[in-house]
């Protein structure tokens, strides 16, 4: 892989995805080299050029604008917003390009299935970043899991526990707050990651059909609290109090949001606590939680059915004290269980010998501080190497293998919609 190459990529949307995947750039140069970006917003293109040393003619203001110009580079990082994501893709899958694409890759069946048919027309490679199934923790449960050691699946259970300040920053203020504007529910947003790994442990067992439940309860105008203004930092009293202060979540903790709460600072080189404090004032970020816009829910459960009989639930909980992925897998022969956030998880299988009991192994995972347990950068070396070479690993995640994931989303929010209405595939 040394001897070849690096694959040549443009960023299309320098959002904080596009640039955690375009760090393979920077952490193995021979594997990955960004040669052109491709956003509206001045700043963010002007930054992004700097930083991979693009040159002017490899700068552009929309996808369009790139499709147009004679194809320079291998492949597409397309980290654009989930609704634009296919009018973003079609062209320059035209123009010759491999994509890497964000999840979800698409926010309705119609759109979905429209870039899997042409991708097959153009003969080009899609990859949907499921970076999960990248994390050591969910692909060494596959490995477990195909090898048949815990026999047949059952039932697969998993669990999405969003914690108070992502709730508050990405899906009651920010981004995915409300499905009006941004087309997507909160659970193709948030848990679309959570189904596909359910739909890929499952293997060749396809889901059938789908009914779901999911409301907000905490979100709403007549819980705030009393006495509280509208915005954290202009006229609330409750400014140094409140669960959701904007103060005490986005001034006490400046970094902790930060590629997303302060982007409107981005071309200051060193904002201030008393910038950001203005900022607040007017941005979406300093709106009251429960005054704000937002409609999606704070929690949902779904429940699939399987070919086989086998069921699989996910609960996506909002709110929480804190992030945790949790999943739990019940076969034939044994048992998996654990949580992404610690890393461990553990094999329990049948062994009738010692007086019904049962054998146990604990599995250690844990690889530091990378996002989504480690699976960022390996999510783009498989990339590039899928693009290279046309390896698929255990984890490949084409399209093909992403929309079935995909179509139990959109109809478990369709179900949720029409009070748990059981729905087929």
């Amino acid at each position: 892989m040394s001897e070849q190459k690096p694959l040549e990529a443009v960023i299309v949307g320098g959002g904080h995805r596009s640039m955690n995947y375009a760090e393979l750039s920077v952490i193995d140069p021979s594997m990955l080299k960004i040669t052109g970006v491709a956003d509206p917003d001045e700043n963010r293109r002007k930054m992004i050029a700097k930083k991979f040393s693009i040159p002017e003619e490899h700068q552009f203001c929309s996808s369009e604008e790139l499709a147009k110009v004679p194809k320079f580079a291998d492949a597409v990082i397309n980290g654009t917003m989930d609704h634009i994501h296919v009018e973003t893709t079609i062209p320059l899958l035209k123009a010759g390009y491999d994509v890497l694409l964000e999840k979800p890759f698409a926010v309705n069946e119609k759109e979905a299935r429209e870039l899997a048919e042409t991708a097959e027309k153009y003969g080009r490679k899609v990859m949907v970043c499921f970076v999960l199934r990248y994390a050591p923790f969910y692909r060494k449960i596959k490995e477990r899991v195909a090898s048949g050691e815990i026999g047949e699946i059952l039932n697969i259970q998993t669990s999405e526990f969003v914690s108070y300040h992502h709730m508050s920053t990405s899906h009651v203020r920010g981004k995915w707050n409300n499905s009006r504007r941004c087309h997507t529910s909160m659970l193709l947003a948030k848990c679309c990651h959570d189904i596909d790994i359910m739909v890929w442990m499952m293997g060749e067992n396809k889901p059938v059909s789908v009914s779901s439940f999911g409301s907000n309860i905490q979100f709403r105008p007549e819980n705030a609290p009393e006495n509280s203004g509208t915005r954290c930092l202009v006229d609330c009293p409750l400014v140094d109090t409140c669960l959701y202060s904007a103060k005490r979540i986005y001034i006490d903790h400046p970094d902790r949001w930060s590629f997303y709460v302060w982007d409107k600072l981005e071309h200051l080189t060193n904002p201030t606590i008393e910038d950001k404090i203005e900022l607040l004032k007017t941005s979406p970020y300093g709106i009251c939680a429960y005054k704000s816009d937002n409609n999606v829910v704070d929690h949902q459960s779904v429940l699939v059915n399987f070919e086989s009989g086998a069921t699989g639930t996910h609960n996506m909980v909002g709110g929480a004290t804190t992030g945790l992925r949790k999943i739990h897998i019940t076969g034939t022969k044994g048992e998996i269980f654990g949580n992404c956030e610690d890393g461990v998880f553990t094999v329990q299988k049948i062994n009738p010998a010692p007086g019904c009991e049962f054998d146990t192994e604990t599995v250690d995972t844990k690889v530091g501080d990378d996002t989504h347990g480690g699976g960022d950068i390996e999510l783009v070396k498989d990339f590039v190497r899928y693009v290279r070479d046309g390896e698929m690993s255990i984890s490949c995640t084409s399209l093909d293998a992403s929309l079935l994931g995909h179509l139990v989303v959109f109809l478990a929010d369709e179900s949720r919609e029409n009070g748990g209405k059981v729905i087929n595939l």
